[in-house]
């Protein structure tokens, strides 16, 4: 990925359009499209309209945007990386510890929180809850965490490990296989998989689910150096999913 494309403090006038596109006369692409093959970031993505985040539903899971509008039509590729940073709640102090106490009252939580539907979550891969930054993480220095070279050049070998393994199906990254490639038999490690077969039996899980927690969990087993993904890996990639 080498393009990045943020959008923050949304505007409510012809937002839509600048995000999945559109305009008049003459149809543009939106962020969506122009960070193809890079990061769309969101800032403050529950301040966004509904309707507007819903609208990323189609590209999330095609990597194509079609644009309607009176005068005719028009497709836009969109395959990017999403990433959508919110807070809590309103005032941004619920979950904190030894600061502000929130002060909002759980229905405006709820209707807060309630921006990101249920299917726009169901295609996020990863939600992480992350702590305030306080000077104790700033001054921290306990080795654990790698330099940015250390970690590149752990991504670097993943990609081409994903790379070899790919090769002649048309596809280059794991985000891109398809869910009949993910289930036939032998792709993962036996049993690595009952956790989620029995999310999808109880419902708690979707098959979409299914499919990006094990497009997840073939990352890990790459990163970790694997042939396929075992059951740690599976549930890494699921408690990823579920963490908020």
């Amino acid at each position: 990925m080498d393009t990045a494309t943020a959008v923050g403090g949304p505007a409510p006038l012809r937002l839509g359009a600048a995000l999945i596109g559109g305009g008049t006369g003459q149809l543009r692409p939106g962020a969506v499209s122009r960070a193809t093959r890079g990061v769309l970031f969101l800032d403050e993505a529950t301040e966004f309209p509904r309707p507007v985040l819903d609208a990323l539903r189609q590209p999330l899971e095609a990597g194509r945007i079609t644009v309607h509008r009176a005068g005719g039509s028009a497709e836009f590729p969109a395959r990017c990386q999403l990433v959508l940073a919110a807070n809590p709640c309103p005032c941004g102090n619920a979950g904190s510890t030894g600061g502000a106490a929130c002060s909002c009252v759980p229905s405006a939580v709820r209707r807060y929180l309630g921006r990101l539907s249920g299917p726009l979550l169901d295609r996020i891969d990863i939600r992480v809850a992350v702590p305030r930054v306080t000077t104790g993480m700033l001054r921290a220095h306990d080795g654990a965490t790698p330099t940015t070279t250390v970690a590149r050049g752990v991504v670097l070998d993943a990609r081409s490990r994903m790379g070899d393994r790919l090769r002649g199906t048309g596809w280059t990254r794991n985000a891109e296989v398809t869910g009949s490639w993910l289930r036939e038999d032998g792709r993962a490690a036996h049993g690595a998989t009952d956790l989620l077969d029995r999310g999808l039996d109880l419902g708690t899980l979707t098959m979409r689910g299914w499919d990006r927690v094990m497009r997840l969990a073939w990352t890990m087993a790459d990163l970790d150096g694997d042939d396929r993904p075992e059951r740690r890996h599976v549930e890494r990639a699921l408690a990823l999913r579920t963490a908020l």
